[in-house]
């Protein structure tokens, strides 16, 4: 436990430029006491001490804004950045070194006892507000655009940007550390630059072509 806590806390410090001295982050993040609270919470749901579990979860969600069913799995060194508003749903899975920013929703699609939140890989970046809906993975090392709903897969290494998120291939795991939220890629614009070129060359030929008689 204690171990893992230290690991929490350098990871802030390496994800966070604003984190000042441990006691500062030890006492005044509470993206930390909600993972913190949060291990507590999934110990007793894991061994079948369900109201245990949701009374933690309840109590965590009081104190810190951010909502963490007992049930959901919690990977090392996940960071809660500025989490007020953070639902993390019941059979979501969440990998290691991933980043939330405040906001952020891992929701479910269905009202059957089973597998219906997200399944979220290893150092994916979820952007303020971002909704990630339904049994669906988010591959490691990807990206969701801040605002983005999310209700199909992710491939790793992708971004998925928009309303209903588009996907991005090819960010690299480096620019993702960088966390230039600014500089995502939009597929949208990107598709109509292409196109605004290609009419350009079309025009471009034309008048060629009138020149030419």
């Amino acid at each position: 436990m204690f171990k893992m806590l230290r690991e929490d806390i350098k990871n802030i410090f390496h994800k966070d430029p604003a984190a000042r001295s441990w006691p500062e982050v030890l006492f005044c993040y509470p993206g930390l006491h909600a993972i913190i609270m949060h291990r507590l919470a999934h110990w007793f749901w894991r061994h079948k001490l369900y109201f245990f579990g949701r009374l933690i979860s309840h109590i965590s969600r009081f104190y810190t804004g951010i909502e963490i069913h007992p049930g959901a799995k919690i990977g090392r060194r996940v960071f809660i950045d500025h989490g007020m508003g953070v639902v993390i749903g019941e059979t979501a899975e969440v990998g290691d070194d991933v980043l939330i920013y405040k906001g952020v929703l891992l929701g479910g699609t269905s009202l059957e006892k089973k597998k219906r939140h997200p399944t979220v890989g290893n150092n994916v970046v979820l952007g303020s507000n971002a909704i990630v809906l339904g049994a669906i993975t988010i591959g490691s090392h990807a990206r969701i655009g801040a605002a983005s709903v999310v209700t199909h897969d992710v491939p790793a290494n992708a971004t998925a940007v928009g309303v209903p998120a588009r996907i991005s291939l090819g960010y690299s795991a480096e620019e993702v550390d960088n966390l230039e939220h600014a500089k995502l890629p939009d597929p949208i614009a990107d598709a109509m630059k292409f196109v605004l070129e290609e009419q350009k060359k079309l025009e471009e030929k034309i008048n060629n072509a009138l020149k030419g008689r």
